[in-house]
């Protein structure tokens, strides 16, 4: 028999619900309610997510983040910010002492990795693992400029940007896989030290970044999308995944935890 765990498919919520949907869901793990889960969700209004350690002053323009019409929500993950826009989201949440989960963080993001690619194989995209001789970094607050460790690139471009916590024993891995990449709206929502120096980037940024259908060479749909990877997480833990929907409850949980802390202004421009 194998394992069962659990596939929860949102749909489009806001940028607070759905890392207040994340946080939850690590708790119910902890509290073994629930068993591992993995889920795709989606963004109404768009979402500028940024890491947990990342400064806010001086790097992210607040107002032209809402000159868009965005929303600005701070994760609960590490990482650079990541505009949350035309893209399918997903998150893994896992105990960290479960036997498929290697101890270190680098090795459970290369099996986490595995899992992406072989959805992203299902889809017939010829992607692989980034693998960075050296670290280069230009200080830059965007976190698809550069690729980490295993995540996934086509062509030598980033394609999924991933990251993790280890949240009191249950590991925490959400990621985007954008569809397209708009390099004009993105750079509108940074702070450079002069126009000269964010047109360079913007331009080299092509170069660095690729969307889903940029890589298939076609639009599709996103629920084609959310099988691929169902299969693929599928098929590298060798698990079955069940449909699971929140009681109500569980919303009012989440409700309160989004409104009580990721819509709170203390905690979103704490850095």
């Amino acid at each position: 028999m194998k394992e069962e765990w659990l596939l929860i498919e949102n749909g489009a919520l806001t940028p607070a619900i759905n890392m207040a949907i994340d946080e939850k869901l690590t708790d119910w793990h902890r509290e073994k309610k629930l068993p591992p889960i993995l889920r795709f969700y989606e963004w109404a209004p768009a979402g500028l997510s940024v890491g947990y350690f990342q400064r806010t002053d001086g790097k992210i323009n607040k107002e032209n983040v809402k000159k868009h019409g965005f929303e600005m929500v701070r994760r609960q993950t590490g990482g650079q910010a990541v505009l949350h826009d035309h893209e399918l989201t997903y998150s893994f949440v896992i105990d960290e002492k479960h036997p498929s989960i290697p101890k270190t963080i680098l090795a459970a993001h290369k099996t986490i990795s595995e899992a992406l690619l072989m959805g992203l194989h299902e889809l017939n995209v010829a992607a692989d693992f980034a693998e960075p001789i050296k670290k280069h970094s230009q200080g830059t607050a965007i976190c698809f400029e550069e690729p980490s460790w295993y995540e996934i690139t086509w062509q030598q471009k980033k394609l999924i940007g991933s990251a993790q916590a280890r949240l009191q024993g249950v590991l925490l891995q959400h990621g985007s896989i954008p569809f397209t990449q708009n390099e004009d709206v993105l750079f509108d929502l940074f702070i450079f030290a002069n126009e000269k120096i964010r047109e360079r980037m913007k331009r080299a940024f092509s170069k660095k970044a690729v969307g889903l259908f940029e890589a298939l060479q076609e639009e599709i749909d996103i629920k084609t999308v959310r099988r691929a990877f169902q299969k693929g997480f599928e098929a590298k833990f060798n698990i079955s995944l069940k449909n699971y929907t929140f009681s109500k409850k569980e919303w009012e949980e989440i409700e309160k935890l989004a409104k009580q802390k990721y819509e709170n202004a203390d905690y979103v421009l704490m850095r």
